[in-house]
């Protein structure tokens, strides 16, 4: 049957439906209360940024940054790996200051706005002389980064927002922080729209041949069903590329790194100079309203 023939013979009300379908995978539920919504926040997410004295990735990465301040943004959510590297056995305390007084340097162009950070795997140095040293393990990583704890949560403008912690073994949430995920869920009001940022994606396409996802994947999953009427988004990084996802009314965005191929011109794999594989660094413009839909630009730096 000819295709214009198919569509013919399909009864309007089942078309409908199957176009119906087909908006709410790729664009969420589509209601009369959407058509009205009001935007409430517009927030910058950047990850992966990776700063370090390379070449002039400080320069570039400020560069940026008063790119995004004229798209006039309320916060930043900054989704780790922050540093270039401080993870590795043969990482020196000396490296891991200089990279964390870049990155001080380079935040001073955004000194007047709020960032909201959450610990990547590259940001810990584990190779300290003993875990009494002061620069051992996340609570340096807290203080370096200005942040309340490893994981926190905070609310703007009817929206609450929910940083985790996922750089624990297989890449979970430990029992602590998943029973803490749990009560705040629990206490807020129904209907209330919740972003969740993670360094690692909780729910990724590119996790297929890269990178890596949260372990404990379908137990969030299954919590997030719990309260499907609350969790609107989880936002990610860690894998350097763009993808985005749709499950059970949550929309997964794991952005792509604003370092790129780590500020440098890539390998035979990349598309184009800078890039990792065939996605261009660059940072993610959030638009939040207050129906808790919501909509998120990847922007190309190159």
């Amino acid at each position: 049957m000819k295709r214009r023939s198919l569509i013919k013979a399909i009864p309007l009300a089942t078309l409908a439906m199957a176009l119906g379908e087909i908006g709410q995978a790729v664009a969420g539920p589509i209601s009369e209360k959407s058509s009205k919504k009001k935007l409430v926040l517009t927030v910058a997410h950047i990850t992966d940024v990776h700063i370090r004295n390379f070449e002039d990735a400080p320069e570039k990465f400020k560069r940026y940054l008063r790119d995004i301040k004229k798209l006039k943004i309320d916060f930043f959510l900054n989704g780790g790996d922050s540093i270039h590297a401080a993870d590795y056995d043969n990482i020196k305390r000396e490296s891991v200051v200089e990279q964390w007084g870049v990155w001080d340097k380079c935040l001073q162009e955004i000194s007047d706005y709020d960032v909201h950070s959450c610990i990547g795997n590259h940001d810990t140095w584990w190779a300290a002389p003993s875990k009494d040293d002061e620069m051992y393990g996340k609570d340096y990583v807290v203080k370096r980064l200005k942040i309340p704890n490893r994981y926190y949560s905070f609310s703007k403008k009817g929206w609450h927002f929910i940083i985790l912690d996922g750089n624990n073994k297989n890449i979970t949430l430990d029992q602590e922080q998943y029973s803490w995920l749990e009560k705040e869920l629990e206490q807020l009001p129904a209907n209330t729209p919740v972003l969740l940022m993670s360094h690692y994606p909780i729910l990724t396409v590119t996790n297929t041949w890269e990178g890596g996802q949260h372990g404990d994947h379908k137990e969030l999953k299954q919590l997030f069903y719990k309260h499907k009427d609350k969790v609107k988004v989880c936002l990610s990084g860690h894998q350097h590329l763009l993808d985005r996802a749709w499950y059970n009314d949550v929309q997964y965005f794991c952005n792509g790194a604003m370092s790129g191929f780590w500020w440098d011109k890539g390998d035979a794999k990349s598309a184009k100079p800078y890039y990792y594989q065939q996605t261009p660094p660059g940072y993610a413009i959030l638009k939040l309203y207050d129906d808790g839909s919501l909509e998120n630009e990847y922007i190309p730096t190159i």
